[in-house]
């Protein structure tokens, strides 16, 4: 017998054009999110970042583990040394562990080993992967679907971050292990993004790219409606 305990689904029951209408302004809204690389040093409210976080852990994942764990940092000294440890595998990866191929794809967007923006934002947050848990005896607990379970989680926190009124990078110095000794986080936990949040700064600017039209990432099967 199923020990599953349910509650109603609360739903809001909209007609059509109404909710086509708020998936359009929110569609309008997310399109002029953009990663920025230029912050400012004004700070953000702790309790802006908590509720950031809140939002992503809204995310589904598998099996209802929530395998995620987010680390918040705006202490000045700790940022100095994720940002040596960042630039320092940055200048390796600029320097011979990247792909002449991979580099040019780089080219427009003006990326290079010095991340002083990790020094700049006033938040830098810390996502971690919970590979597995550990049970009250050190028994290994499995997780499931952790990488995507944590994307997720991920996008949701972007998404939040925007709509509240925040900039954001997904950052991805890798390898990234260095963030696990900084932080000092259990064996069970992975790096999976850097994300430096916080307000752009006053003459920021960011390249000019285009997305793919819908054309090119959907495809219809069915007549629909």
């Amino acid at each position: 017998m199923s020990t599953l305990r349910t509650v109603a689904l609360e739903r809001e029951q909209l007609p059509d054009a109404e909710m086509l209408a708020r998936a359009r302004a929110f569609h309008e809204l997310m399109d002029r999110r953009r990663s920025v690389r230029e912050f400012s040093d004004r700070p953000v409210p702790k309790a802006l970042i908590d509720e950031l976080v809140r939002t992503a852990s809204t995310a589904p994942s598998g099996a209802h583990k929530q395998p995620w764990t987010f680390c918040a940092v705006n202490d000045a000294e700790l940022k100095r040394r994720i940002r040596e440890a960042a630039e320092e595998e940055e200048r390796r990866n600029y320097g011979g562990r990247m792909s002449e191929a991979w580099l040019r794809d780089l080219e427009p967007l003006g990326t290079d080993a010095d991340k002083p923006f990790l020094e700049t934002a006033p938040w830098l947050v810390v996502v971690f992967k919970r590979a597995y848990e550990e049970g009250p005896e050190g028994e290994k607990r499995n997780n499931y679907y952790v990488t995507e379970s944590v994307g997720l989680a991920t996008g949701l926190f972007l998404t939040a971050a925007h709509q509240a009124g925040l900039a954001t990078l997904t950052h991805t110095p890798s390898p990234m292990n260095f963030l696990a000794e900084l932080l000092e986080r259990p064996a069970n936990e992975r790096a999976f993004l850097l994300i430096p949040v916080g307000h752009p700064a006053e003459e920021c600017r960011v390249p000019d790219l285009r997305r793919k039209p819908l054309d090119q990432v959907l495809v219809h099967y069915g007549p629909g409606s």
